[in-house]
């Protein structure tokens, strides 16, 4: 790593690569009613608090979500597991409606929830902020479920992997 400034365009292209060698659990981020279910596959997600119970959920402002969801009270994040490879490729094929044909799908406080998910997240909006591309949605807990023999569904470098079949101690140390 050197000194020199980089291009805003290799900058750009850097942090890209970066990003795509971070390891996340995907996400399907749901919202109800504005004209139907609505929703995508995300990693931009965390935990923020635990008073209040809280999540942060990071949303391009081009999403076919965005729109729904900044006119949302609610919206659920779908944390997603191994067992719903499906579901993340039928988000990622689709659109609108169609995403939901994949799955079962129930209702809570108006948002959609996967029944399988690993784990699933109701949330009332509480805070919205926009920053550079995205809005950053903050949501306070409503409800949550979590199921503990579920399998992480995680995104590397473009490809799902299993985390449980890397590879055991051996990596470099801090």
């Amino acid at each position: 790593m050197t000194n020199a400034a980089q291009t805003d365009e290799h900058l750009l292209e850097s942090f890209r690569t970066a990003m795509r060698h971070v390891a996340a659990t995907v996400h399907a981020v749901t919202t109800g009613p504005v004209g139907g279910r609505h929703g995508i596959l995300a990693t931009a997600v965390s935990s923020l608090s635990f008073e209040p119970p809280s999540l942060l959920v990071c949303i391009n402002r081009a999403a076919s979500l965005h729109e729904p969801l900044a006119c949302a009270e609610t919206f659920c994040v779908n944390v997603l597991g191994m067992g719903n490879r499906d579901v993340a490729d039928a988000f990622f094929r689709n659109r609108g409606e169609e995403r939901f044909a994949v799955g079962e799908w129930a209702e809570l406080y108006g948002v959609p929830i996967l029944q399988s998910a690993q784990s699933s997240f109701v949330c009332r909006t509480a805070h919205r902020h926009e920053f550079g591309t995205h809005t950053v949605f903050i949501g306070e807990l409503l409800a949550c479920h979590h199921r503990a023999d579920a399998r992480p569904l995680t995104y590397y470098d473009r490809h799902y992997i299993d985390i449980e079949a890397a590879p055991a101690g051996g990596g470099s140390k801090a």
